[in-house]
């Protein structure tokens, strides 16, 4: 997906050099934007292999948002991508589907705003909270031209004392010409590990209300805040801080898929080796993907029940014709 790409050669060329709370340097950029047309196939790259258990992972963590669980129990026999911020009893401080499913709602309102009661069709009585999914489902449903079609995943006190607020907070369904549009927007992205799972999430997100709502998919749109490379730990992070200049230089000069190698190769000569974890320094294998040509895009097939009812065996990728995959490390 050649917008993909344009993201990536965006970090790495004119990306600017940032620590983080991490400890994994980065080259980020502000304000990224690109749209994807959905009628021209299903948006899982082809210039690396997300088959696998990375598309295990993915459906399964989509599953688990659907359901609105904060506790990692049923998760974590599937994919571990949620461990590492879990507490010592599997729960999370934080987790999107808790708020697709099952947003807060203030015990006694607040005066002079409007809340719904007890008895709304969207309210959990029980736990006083609001099915963000189910006001889209329906809305689209009786009033497919609204413009408040919107799900929510971020709580400010929440986010101010939780562990890892959510990054993918909040998006927007919109239909245009009887095409349903979904637009995400981020406040942090992981160029090389986080994206494509979120592009190929929220896309098979589009694909499945639009089933169950009666619209042709439309556009993925996506705007990411801070859309970044990992660089590396230590020497090795700090050195993209040396020679960002000479990186800026070679990636301008490139011409061509191939030219990518070069600079490539010039990483790999001359920058410190990695003081910890292998391959926590993403660049040089976002370069190998700048090499790839992207593929045709593959099509999803998505059974036809309740989004509540989904399983993993219900969702499929056909025609999927990736190029080899790549090694990146996770950031904490």
């Amino acid at each position: 997906m050649q917008q993909y790409l344009d993201l990536v050669r965006e970090a790495i060329a004119e990306g600017t050099y940032k620590p983080n709370r991490t400890g994994v340097d980065t080259l980020s950029t502000f304000g990224a934007h690109y749209e994807v047309d959905l009628q021209e196939g299903f948006p899982l790259l082809t210039t690396k292999d997300l088959s696998g258990y990375r598309w295990n992972s993915l459906i399964h963590e989509l599953l688990w948002y659907f359901s609105g669980e904060e506790h990692i129990r049923n998760l974590r026999e599937e994919t571990k991508i949620w461990d590492a911020w879990a507490d010592d009893e599997g729960r999370l401080d934080t987790a999107y589907g808790r708020f697709w499913r099952r947003y807060p709602i203030p015990a006694e309102g607040l005066e002079g705003e409007s809340w719904p009661d007890d008895a709304h069709r969207w309210v959990n009585d029980d736990e006083n909270t609001f099915d963000q999914f189910q006001y889209v489902l329906d809305t689209l449903r009786e009033n497919p031209q609204s413009r408040r079609i919107v799900v929510n995943a971020w709580h400010p006190a929440n986010a101010a004392v939780s562990t890892l607020p959510p990054c993918h907070y909040t998006f927007v369904f919109n239909v245009q010409d009887d095409r349903l549009n979904l637009h995400l927007t981020q406040r942090s992205g992981d160029i090389a590990l986080g994206i494509p799972f979120n592009i190929a999430a929220y896309s098979l997100v589009t694909h499945i209300v639009a089933q169950r709502t009666g619209f042709e998919v439309g556009s993925f749109s996506h705007s990411v805040v801070d859309a970044h490379a990992y660089c590396g730990e230590g020497d090795r992070g700090e050195w993209y801080e040396a020679n960002r200049a000479e990186l800026r230089e070679r990636m301008a000069a490139v011409d061509g898929r191939e030219g990518y190698a070069g600079v490539r190769d010039w990483i790999l000569a001359e920058a410190p080796a990695e003081p910890g974890t292998d391959n926590a320094d993403h660049v040089p294998n976002l370069l190998a993907q700048l090499t790839r040509e992207p593929r045709d895009r593959p099509t999803i097939e998505v059974a036809d029940k309740p989004i509540d009812d989904l399983t993993y065996e219900d969702i499929a990728v056909r025609d999927y014709d990736p190029a080899p995959g790549l090694d990146f490390a996770v950031a904490e």
